[in-house]
């Protein structure tokens, strides 16, 4: 699946661009291939999740970065309320979708709202700063914690230091939704 917008590609691409960094040292720093980073960039491939987390630490953001931009707000809204409609979003391999639900980049916390086709996954484990809430919404959730192992179904939640390896998986027939709170804003 590719960003049909192109946000994420331009958006990465300058950075890297304001950063001075050719492709070669970005995809080095991040353990990723030049022509993977390339195809980010054009927008001919979406990014797992941890090799976005990846370039995001290679880049010096947090993934929170990505999402950056300017959605059609209120002024009366603007930095407490997101409407359905403008929610700002990242689409990964594997048709995994996060959208962002705090309004205020600067907050202390920051919220997303997970889709996951049945099937979907984040492939490897990765890990960022902070502390993260999970609470399923809809369907079933695999998710790994370092060594350890947990099956999530609706209603069930979870919490973890976003430090330890972690990945996650629905291994489900129907599609997974799920709330993640993650503290300080890291990920």
């Amino acid at each position: 699946m590719t960003d049909p917008t192109g946000f994420l590609g331009e958006r990465m691409r300058g950075l890297r661009k304001r950063r001075n960094l050719t492709l070669a040292p970005l995809a080095e720093s991040a353990g990723l291939s030049i022509g993977y980073i390339s195809q980010l960039e054009r927008n001919l491939a979406s990014p797992s999740i941890p090799a976005l987390v990846n370039i995001a630490k290679a880049l010096g953001v947090t993934v929170q970065w990505f999402f950056a931009g300017e959605a059609p707000v209120p002024e009366d809204e603007r930095g407490y309320v997101i409407r359905r409609g403008n929610r700002l979003s990242l689409r990964y391999a594997g048709g995994i979708v996060d959208e962002l639900l705090t309004p205020k980049l600067s907050l202390q916390v920051e919220m997303i709202y997970t889709r996951m086709p049945a099937g979907s996954e984040s492939e490897q484990s990765y890990t960022h700063e902070g502390d993260e809430v999970g609470f399923v919404l809809q369907g079933q959730l695999e998710i790994w914690v370092g060594a350890r192992h947990f099956l999530l179904h609706a209603g069930d939640s979870c919490s973890f230091s976003s430090r330890e390896p972690h990945r996650y998986r629905n291994s489900g027939p129907d599609e997974a939704v799920v709330l993640w709170a993650i503290s300080p804003p890291s990920f």
